[in-house]
């Protein structure tokens, strides 16, 4: 966690709480048994007034800020007052916002300028509820989704590509387009390979070697049927070309890495690279030469 803020970065974060409802198979920083949620409001609070008014974005992540009730209300009202034109970015696994009438405080609080990410781990729920480590997963975030296209909460729809949901993602695809067509983007993202991800690797881990064509079929579709949508944490000389307009730069500028043969790849400065945090790089890395 930093102790300030830096106007450059792209990871500026609220860190609200290191607790969470899900225990995903594949979450990079696996949740704690804590009671924190009272210490870091005060000390996000105290960080808060410390912020440049200029900061583009500022992420409130956990853990499951959710979880943290009405005083993550209260923590976005005092984020929407420091920083009046900042892009609030939350994260949550969504099931919080089942709730209709807590959906809509949030929304209240925050205003303008506001985008949560929630995952979406599968169309098909009992995946969907396997990968989050919890049975109510999947009902409850579709209902929170809903809810929070009712109060014009702009969403970012999460995939972590991994080994049980690789297959369908064209499916998922063509899920997201017939029933959530409200969300602002989907995004598909390449997992980190540290926290639960490498105690998982057996039941999760897959190389994207192996699901580049599946994930080349669902961006296509996507981007078809004129709806927005990115590539998080791959490599560019990982991906079919013409997946490379889709692909972000999306790694914390602090977790970023460029490995050796990277100095001659000619595309490096439109490249993610790779996360210093995972215990192993992706198979087939190789510099693209123009």
């Amino acid at each position: 966690m930093r102790n300030e803020f830096d106007i450059n970065s792209n990871d500026n974060v609220l860190f609200v709480t290191a607790q969470c409802n899900n225990h995903c198979l594949m979450c990079c920083q696996p949740p704690l048994k804590v009671d924190d949620i009272e210490e870091l409001y005060e000390r996000n609070i105290q960080l808060l007034h410390t912020a440049p008014k200029e900061l583009k974005v500022l992420g409130v992540t956990g853990g499951e800020p959710t979880l943290l009730g009405d005083k993550l209300i209260s923590l976005l009202r005092e984020v929407r007052f420091c920083l009046p034109d900042t892009a609030i970015h939350l994260l949550s696994n969504g099931r919080a916002f089942k709730d209709a009438a807590y959906t809509k405080r949030i929304s209240e609080a925050a205003g303008n300028n506001f985008f949560i990410g929630i995952p979406f781990h599968s169309d098909y729920s009992g995946d969907h509820n396997i990968i989050a480590g919890s049975k109510n997963a999947y009902e409850e975030t579709m209902t929170g989704l809903y809810n929070l296209a009712d109060n014009g909460v702009e969403i970012e729809l999460r995939v972590v590509i991994n080994k049980l949901n690789y297959i369908r993602l064209p499916r998922m695809a063509e899920y997201i387009f017939k029933n959530l067509p409200f969300v602002s983007w989907t995004a598909f993202m390449g997992m980190e390979r540290t926290g639960l991800s490498v105690r998982n690797a057996d039941r999760i881990w897959v190389e994207p070697k192996e699901y580049a064509r599946y994930l080349r079929d669902a961006v296509v579709a996507l981007d078809d049927w004129r709806m927005d949508v990115a590539i998080y944490n791959v490599p560019l000389c990982l991906l079919p070309r013409d997946c490379w307009p889709f692909a972000k730069q999306s790694i914390s500028d602090w977790k970023t890495k460029y490995v050796e043969c990277c100095e001659a790849c000619a595309v490096k400065e439109q490249c993610c690279g790779h996360f210093s945090t995972s215990t192993k790089l992706y198979e087939g890395i190789v510099p693209i030469i123009n």
